[in-house]
């Protein structure tokens, strides 16, 4: 089980919530080429820190970003739909699949089937939360059908999954870099 002081805890929330500032849609901090990192950001959360307000605090950061960006900077509002609350399921099974994952932690290559088995499943069903909620409810499609949501999800779920993989990626570098360092330190004290 990955255990963590009450400080790492909160300089890893900081950086995950600058890395949904950062990379979240067209927002004023937006760096346009990094891919969004909000999907990992839930499951790393649910991973990384123990305090069930951190949920829905970056659940208020997303939506805060959201509504800046379309009332004072005129990004388009296509996206802000009543489906718009599928997005508490998409990130909630992230944010699920990181804590089941901190149960089954370990700093060895056995972690490394579960991490990857928890974040596709957790993709697949955020995909379908999110995607699903916005074609079938948020009122921009006249006649949805579950072909076109097919086509629809074979277009655009790739795209997810590379954002978390990527995102899951730079994670574990880091967490390794810290990990490894940590363990240098101890040995040498």
């Amino acid at each position: 089980m990955l255990t963590l002081s009450k400080t790492q805890q909160i300089l890893i929330g900081v950086a995950l919530a600058a890395l949904i500032i950062v990379t979240r849609g067209h927002h004023f901090a937006s760096i346009n080429s990094l891919p969004s990192a909000s999907l990992a950001v839930f499951f790393l959360a649910g991973l990384y820190l123990r305090p069930a307000l951190t949920f829905p605090a970056l659940l208020a950061l997303c939506t805060g970003l959201d509504l800046y960006s379309v009332y004072f900077q005129g990004v388009s509002n296509f996206c802000v739909t009543p489906a718009y609350g599928f997005l508490l399921p998409a990130y909630g099974t992230m944010w699920l699949a990181g804590r089941w994952f901190a149960k089954h932690y370990s700093f060895s290559s056995k972690a490394i089937l579960p991490l990857v088995g928890s974040a596709t499943v957790a993709g697949a069903l955020s995909e379908l939360f999110s995607s699903g909620g916005f074609y079938f409810f948020g009122g921009r499609y006249p006649d949805p059908t579950i072909a076109e949501f097919g086509a629809r999800l074979l277009k655009y779920a790739p795209r997810q999954f590379e954002n978390i993989g990527f995102w899951l990626a730079v994670a574990a570098v880091v967490h390794i870099t810290f990990a490894l360092a940590n363990g240098l330190s101890r040995a040498k004290a």
